[in-house]
């Protein structure tokens, strides 16, 4: 028995030492040095664990996922923005985190697909004896097949690295487009309160003026009316707010209710975004899959057999794994064509993106400048309004038509926070472009 168990745990270490002599064969050949494993890794909070030192090996850093812990997130920490952030990302469910754990350990696995198979084997022969050996399999060449699995579980862990990224940031994006409704409606139930106790002064007025027969009473209808629709948006506004604030808070570890401000954004930087990055890693795997289709189209050799009788079965094997047949050619043309549609595939995406983050800069922009000119509005007619106002006291004027300017007043003032929050909310969807509203590094 123990010359048998030496025999077997020779046979392994020839066919295991076979492979290793075969390394410099060429792109098709199955290398013996396995990329590393990072001796450090960082957990969810971003502190860094030191892993047990290991074995000499090459370390390999995907670009990919160095350039996504790169990115830094544009949000001001302290500001009611980063707390919105932190809030919502502490009570993240981090599926995107479970999938790349989960590609990390396929990556893991498949970095020792160059290493021999052995599986046992027990068989019943015609006399009713059980026999049980071992089977060895080592694959010598493949045409880059073992490769080509390796690159395509990297890119499946580069992949889930950017779904983890995209996830992040569009969680943060949710958060924080609830805040501004939250803030947009605030702001809109203050203006309409103030609108409110103008508007029922005039109605006051209005109506002393009716009691005293100086004025017709469909005028105080119609004051009436503007004061019923003034309540009716107000009433909007708040039960925006409400609505915001319970759906913030119950995506959010913490009660985020009492932020307030607008505050907590920095110059989004003009970098590629995050489908940029995608259509890269997608090429990246879609090439592998290119390879390893086209390495079933051609031959292979491998060792292994039984290693019963002292290991006298084992043997060397050529084969294919695809039959050959009459389009076999065309389907070897269409896996090097897969390769072209993948690279243009990027092109296009990088083609989209530049346009897109051209686009949301102008957006940004031409929001910003037409804020400042409806606050040049709005001061304008304020000045209207006050000079009205003035008349209205010296007797020159009517009561309706204070009121008519005063409505083009509180049209200016809604313009202008529109504006407002339109700007902030495009601020926000370039930031999700690029993939820095949170920061690479902490997820």
């Amino acid at each position: 028995m123990r010359q048998n168990t030496r025999v077997m745990a020779g046979a392994v270490l020839a066919v295991t030492a076979l492979s290793g002599c075969m390394q410099d064969m060429g792109e098709g050949t199955v290398s013996r040095f396995l990329s590393a494993q990072p001796d450090a890794r960082a957990d969810i909070s971003g502190e860094t664990k030191t892993a047990a030192p290991k074995a000499e090996v090459v370390q390999d850093v995907s670009p990919v996922i160095a350039e996504l812990a790169a990115r830094q997130s544009v949000l001001t920490p302290g500001s009611p923005y980063a707390e919105v952030a932190a809030g919502v990302l502490a009570a993240d469910a981090r599926v995107a985190e479970a999938e790349l754990q989960v590609a990390q350990l396929r990556a893991e696995a498949a970095s020792k697909n160059w290493w021999p198979t052995i599986s046992p084997r027990v068989s019943l022969t015609s006399l009713g004896d059980l026999v049980a050996d071992l089977v060895i399999n080592q694959v010598l060449f493949d045409n880059g097949r073992k490769k080509a699995e390796r690159d395509l579980a990297k890119a499946d862990v580069e992949l889930a690295a950017v779904a983890l990224s995209e996830s992040s940031n569009d969680r943060v994006y949710d958060g924080l487009v609830l805040f501004l409704q939250a803030e947009e409606g605030r702001a809109a139930a203050d203006l309409y309160g103030q609108a409110l106790k103008d508007m029922s002064h005039f109605e006051w007025v209005m109506n002393e003026r009716v009691k005293g027969g100086v004025s017709d009473f469909s005028d105080l209808n119609v004051l009436k009316q503007k004061l019923a629709d003034l309540r009716a948006r107000d009433a909007a506004a708040r039960e925006k707010t409400t609505r915001a604030v319970a759906e913030l808070n119950a995506m959010s570890a913490v009660s985020l209710a009492g932020q307030r401000g607008l505050r907590g954004m920095g110059s989004t930087p003009s970098d590629q975004s995050l489908d940029v990055l995608r259509a890269k890693v997608e090429r990246d795997r879609q090439l592998a899959q290119a390879k390893i289709a086209r390495a079933a189209h051609l031959p292979g050799l491998s060792a292994g057999g039984s290693l019963r009788n002292g290991g006298k079965g084992l043997s060397l094997s050529a084969s294919t794994e695809q039959m050959l047949g009459i389009g076999t050619g065309a389907s070897l043309q269409a896996i090097e064509a897969t390769k072209i549609t993948a690279d243009r595939k990027v092109t296009e995406a990088e083609d989209i993106s530049r346009r897109a983050i051209e686009a949301d800069q102008r957006t940004i922009a031409a929001l910003k400048r037409q804020a400042a000119e409806a606050e040049g509005l709005t001061s304008q007619a304020k000045t209207n309004l006050d000079l009205f106002q003035r008349q209205y006291d010296a007797g020159t004027r009517q009561v309706m038509d204070v009121v008519s300017v005063y409505e083009t007043f509180l049209r200016a003032l809604e313009k202008q926070l529109d504006l407002k929050f339109q700007a902030a909310r495009a601020e926000l969807d370039a930031a999700k472009r690029l993939g820095v509203l949170a920061d690479g590094a902490k997820i």
